[in-house]
């Protein structure tokens, strides 16, 4: 059995079980993480992090279509259930084609689906397929180099992205300190961003970087893009640009095209 696993200063009190696929006469395939909380009982929230079907190139149509759905299937039986009661009722009933494995105690802060991930790339696949699973991790002075300049710079490492975010060459991540877009974005938050920004800047949030900033905290910041209003598109290459918090104790500011530059558009706030 896995061994337990309690992050220090966790707030969350949650057990997890590993399910595998087993198919006669080969080694079972881990598949999939199903958390489930325990502050509220069996009525606790389930979480589930499952492999893709398609990563079996070699199942029986039934077999397929069965781990095709049963993601969905799983999600909605634990919101009818409680997750407790759900992997009890697993626990029960399988033994064959998909096995579940004992329940390990774990404690987790920030969100749960992140943490379900986490042990997923743990116990599951941590394979890093580049910009199909995971994002490269840029520091911000790193960011500018590479996607305001065009010049290489090495990144940090891989962040695996959610989902149903559909990725491109182009998306990293990057942390972003400092409270002006608050509520959207908490100071610390580690952000997705896109790269270039084409099209119309009109009301984006995006990454910017203030030439003449010594000041590294204040030089790369996330600002919504807001040209004057009655200026068409060529006027406002010369016109001073309007860059917006969302947090109302910050206060809105101006720079000429030649002060600064886009670096990349804000996508969402990776959970922690």
């Amino acid at each position: 059995m896995p061994a337990v696993v309690i992050p220090i200063g966790s707030k969350h009190r949650a057990c997890w079980s590993l399910l595998e696929v087993a198919r006669p006469g080969r080694h079972p395939v881990p598949f999939g993480i199903l958390l489930a909380d325990e502050e509220n009982g069996e009525s606790g929230a389930l979480t589930l992090r499952l492999r893709d079907a398609d990563c079996f190139d070699d199942l029986e149509e039934d077999e397929a279509d069965y781990l095709a759905h049963l993601t969905e299937d799983l999600r909605r039986k634990g919101i009818e259930m409680g997750g407790t009661r759900l992997l009890d009722a697993l626990e029960d009933s399988l033994s064959h084609f998909l096995r579940i494995g004992d329940r390990t105690a774990f404690a987790y802060s920030g969100d749960a689906q992140a943490a379900a991930d986490r042990l997923f790339d743990e116990y599951v696949d941590g394979a890093v397929r580049p910009f199909v699973t995971h994002l490269p991790l840029y520091g911000l002075r790193a960011a500018a180099t590479k996607f305001g300049e065009g010049m290489e710079s090495e990144h940090e490492g891989w962040r695996r992205a959610p989902r149903n975010l559909r990725l491109t060459e182009g998306m990293f991540v990057a942390h972003v300190a400092g409270r002006s877009m608050e509520p959207l974005i908490p100071d610390g938050s580690l952000c997705v961003f896109r790269a270039p920004v084409t099209g119309s800047r009109q009301g984006r949030l995006v990454l910017i970087e203030k030439f003449g900033e010594t000041d590294f905290a204040a030089r790369y910041t996330v600002k919504r893009y807001a040209r004057h209003a009655g200026r068409d598109e060529s006027a406002e290459r010369e016109a001073p640009i309007r860059l917006e918090p969302l947090n109302r104790e910050f206060e809105a500011f101006e720079l000429e095209g030649d002060q600064f530059r886009v670096i990349a558009e804000f996508v969402q706030v990776l959970p922690s």
